[in-house]
């Protein structure tokens, strides 16, 4: 769980953001390859634009029209070095130096088209229409006569190049949200795969509590009956080495089909599963306490026990299982009763009752972790029925539970 918690952040973290497509990062290998081959194609037509304006027989220009057209159309190559981080100041100055500047034109519409890419609609749009008055001042300051044509020209310069840095920004927006998703939804795995980890590893803690609790609480009384009875006949301590040797045994073969499941790898072929408890085995779990010394008065009114459902049945005997070792923990050498009644249609009714232990008297208990009647509750709670269990008003420990049927 802790290694998904570790991965969950990173993931989440690299969520889209608007904000990072306006962030100007380290210039990569390719960003300098672009910059470049912008830089010298807005040179290249810069120069031709210069070139074109100085034989131009119709609206020729001055010597100092050139000299003005040719720096700033220099300064306005230039910038575009700067145009990924100052997206809207390197297309303001380009359109300002494009009133004096023919061969700056080509730069401004590059530094527009990059300004789309990483800026929002409204400053793209602020800038296009400043191409408007921008040709106008240029038609006015060069001379022209043809200011309609300059001014359509440039719309359409302007028009693709905002389109098409509008349309690069769309894709990278597009990508980054599926890898938003893609992300999320990896996280999302994660966080499911851990939850499943963890629900089983319940299932399987609360499985190894129910049964191997049980079989070493029953190994615990039989080993204590042979201490406080050292004078035993031969053939009775026979007998409870027998049992002990038998308990024994069935709780390594329980908890060897456990670590099994812990154990499961893919490819492998997986060791059959221990049967699953049902209603009938109930009688045999209460004789085997018994056979432990306890003192056991059972009732058991089902009828047609053995059609239950599997898993009523096993929740009914993992309830007679955990009272029954919670009585040989710390209520030992008191009476106890076990009732189940019950019939398809009307529920399960199972209830476990012992007294009290007196406490000066009573033994040292077997320790226990406190979390078999908790895990009983869940069970139950998940089933569908409801379980109370404590002291009653005659002194006595109660487990009650009802249970659907």
């Amino acid at each position: 769980m802790i290694w998904a918690k570790q991965l969950m952040p990173v993931s989440l973290a690299a969520q889209f953001d608007p904000a990072l497509l306006d962030r100007a990062g380290p210039r990569t290998a390719r960003d300098w390859i672009v910059d470049a081959v912008g830089f010298l194609v807005a040179v290249a037509f810069g120069v031709l634009i210069l070139i074109q304006g100085e034989h131009d027989s119709v609206h020729p220009l001055t010597g100092s029209q050139l000299f003005i057209d040719a720096v700033c159309g220099a300064i306005s190559c230039l910038l575009l070095w700067w145009r990924h981080r100052w997206p809207l100041g390197v297309a303001l100055v380009c359109v300002l130096l494009g009133v004096f500047s023919a061969s700056a034109t080509i730069a401004g519409i590059l530094a527009l088209s990059s300004l789309a890419v990483h800026r929002g609609v409204r400053q793209v749009l602020l800038v296009a229409v400043l191409w408007i008055p921008q040709s106008i001042g240029y038609a006015i300051y060069s001379g022209r006569t043809d200011a309609p044509t300059v001014l359509l020209l440039a719309l359409a310069m302007v028009l693709a190049a905002a389109a098409w840095g509008m349309f690069v920004r769309a894709r990278r927006q597009l990508l980054h949200t599926l890898r938003e998703r893609a992300l999320r939804a990896e996280a999302d795995q994660l966080l499911h795969a851990d939850n499943v980890r963890m629900a089983e590893r319940t299932r399987i803690a609360r499985e190894m509590h129910d049964v191997l609790a049980h079989r070493i609480s029953l190994i615990a009384l039989h080993a204590g009956g042979l201490e406080v009875r050292p004078d035993l006949p031969t053939e009775k301590v026979r007998e409870t080495a027998v049992l002990l040797r038998s308990t024994a045994r069935q709780a390594l073969e329980e908890l060897r089909g456990v670590i099994g499941v812990l154990r499961e790898e893919p490819g492998h072929e997986v060791a059959p599963a221990a049967p699953q408890p049902t209603l009938v085995d109930i009688p045999r779990l209460v004789e085997e306490t018994r056979q432990a010394g306890a003192r056991i008065d059972f009732e058991m009114r089902v009828d047609r026990a053995d059609s239950a459902p599997s898993a009523l049945g096993r929740d009914a005997y993992r309830i007679v299982q955990e009272a029954l070792t919670n009585i040989g923990k710390h209520a030992r050498g008191t009476a106890g009763r076990v009732l189940v009644r019950g019939a398809a249609g009307s529920g399960l009714h199972v209830s476990i009752r012992n007294s009290l232990p007196v406490q000066a008297h009573a033994r040292p208990s077997l320790p226990g972790s406190g979390a078999g009647l908790l895990g009983l509750q869940e069970r139950v709670t998940l089933a569908g029925g409801t379980l109370v269990h404590g002291p009653d008003g005659s002194g006595d420990f109660v487990v009650d539970a009802e249970l659907r049927w």
